[in-house]
């Protein structure tokens, strides 16, 4: 899933997950209109868990969010998170491989959130993304200008295309591009 020279390191988690951090990408205001009761969805390039903590309190009891990360640190800081927060039950933890995400469940919603980006093969992720989604399940890929070229983000969603998902809409998230896509 991705070439470890290419990620953002687990020792700086910290800058990742803050309030500042919250404040600015604020998960409930992000993907509060995409998230419902009793689905399953997906946290791609998880992190320490930003989007996942939320993620688990929006799909409520009935649901589950698998936080993929291809650091097991990272994966690590989740789980601790979730269990002091609470949503522990709804969260699943799963470790990718360099080049596959290894997931065989269908989820709803799969949010790749600043990290596409640090994927050695864009085409092949999205692919495993696609196939993942549910029938009419969404994509949200959110980008960072500072890394990432108008572009470069168009050659990523021109890939997203081409693996099966169309464009539905282009939410504004600040310091942010992105793209919301449906299968």
């Amino acid at each position: 899933m991705s070439d470890p020279s290419r990620i953002c390191s687990w020792k700086i988690a910290f800058a990742l997950d803050n309030p500042i951090r919250r404040l600015i990408h604020n998960p409930q205001k992000i993907l509060g209109g995409y998230i419902e009761p009793g689905q399953t969805v997906l946290d791609l390039g998880c992190g320490p868990g930003t989007f996942s903590i939320a993620m688990a309190k929006m799909v409520g009891e009935s649901g589950k969010v698998i936080a993929v990360d291809v650091q097991e640190e990272m994966l690590q800081i989740v789980r601790e998170k979730a269990a002091q927060q609470g949503p522990e039950s709804r969260i699943v933890t799963h470790k990718s491989g360099p080049d596959r995400i290894g997931l065989s469940q269908k989820v709803d919603f799969a949010l790749a959130f600043y990290m596409v980006h640090e994927v050695p093969n864009a085409e092949a992720f999205l692919k495993e993304i696609a196939s993942a989604l549910k029938p009419k399940g969404k994509l949200l890929i959110v980008e960072p200008r500072m890394h990432v070229s108008a572009t470069a983000f168009e050659k990523t969603i021109e890939v997203a295309r081409q693996a099966g998902l169309s464009s539905i809409s282009e939410p504004k998230i600040r310091f942010s591009r992105s793209k919301l896509l449906s299968r």
